[in-house]
């Protein structure tokens, strides 16, 4: 597997496991990750912050019990 596919996978990863306390916290982190996603991909980064956070948000508002 390409490097830049290993690091996105870890960003990602790392993005929905630090879910933050409240949703303005995990927008942020999310918005984050999604940023330094698009930035290795060599995408929008304020794309990748919108879908990152939105992500983020849903995930952590979907489980809970996982953030």
């Amino acid at each position: 597997m390409p490097r830049k596919t290993w690091l996105f996978v870890t960003l990602a990863a790392s993005g929905l496991s630090a879910c933050g306390d409240t949703v303005a916290e995990r927008a942020i982190v999310g918005a984050g990750a999604g940023v330094a996603t698009a930035v290795v991909v060599n995408g929008n980064a304020g794309t990748g912050a919108i879908v990152g956070a939105a992500a983020n948000v849903a995930y952590c508002e979907a489980y809970p019990s996982r953030c």
